[in-house]
Order: structure tokens, then C-alpha cells, then sequence
């Protein structure tokens, strides 16, 4: 059994048991997180929602929140001495448990 939920702008794929990284989601460590926009659940047959699938749920634990790896941006513009620009970026995320899919 499988669901497709969207958070954070994205489409995940999750299964029961597995371990996903999403958006920094603004809830505390420990708790749970009911998904309610699942836009397809398959179970024996496969149910596409139109946007989202109703009464369909998934349910996750949260692990922990973190930073990805950090990124370098290097902006350069050719010929102009004073337009180099170097920056960096790290992107927060939460680490989730899927524990159940309903729907």
C-alpha cells in the first residue's frame, strides 16, 4: 500500500514504515502529522483524487528537524571586477516516519 501527499509545494510518494524528508514542517519533535491533501492511495486498487482523494489520511511521526548539506552560489559577471558574489545556502527540513495510511 502506497500514497501520493503533497507538503511543501511537492509531490512524495510514501509507504507504511518508510522514512521521508520534506519542507521544514512547524511542528515539534515527537509529535504526529495527519497529511489530508493525498491526491492517490493504492491499496488493491487505485484511487486518484480530484484534486484529493476524500476521507484518505496519512499519518507520521517526526523525527527530527535539520539542515541539508551546504550549497556554494557563485555569481560572476565577466569583465566587471566588482560583481563577484559568493554565497551559501543550507535548506531545512524535517525528517518523518510514515505510520499509517488510511483512505
Amino acid at each position: 500500500m502506497y500514497a501520493i501527499i503533497e507538503t511543501g509545494g511537492k509531490q512524495v510518494m510514501v509507504e507504511q514504515g518508510q522514512t521521508i524528508y520534506v519542507e521544514k514542517l512547524d511542528v515539534a519533535e515527537g509529535e504526529t502529522v495527519v497529511f489530508d491533501t493525498v491526491v492517490a492511495v493504492k491499496n488493491r486498487t487505485l484511487k486518484v483524487g480530484t484534486p484529493y482523494v476524500k476521507g484518505a489520511t496519512v499519518t507520521a511521526k517526526v523525527e527530527k528537524h535539520g539542515k541539508g548539506k551546504k550549497i556554494k552560489i557563485f555569481k560572476y559577471v565577466s569583465k566587471k571586477s566588482s560583481t563577484r558574489k559568493s554565497q551559501g545556502h543550507r535548506q531545512p527540513y524535517t525528517r518523518l516516519v510514515v505510520e499509517a495510511i488510511e483512505g
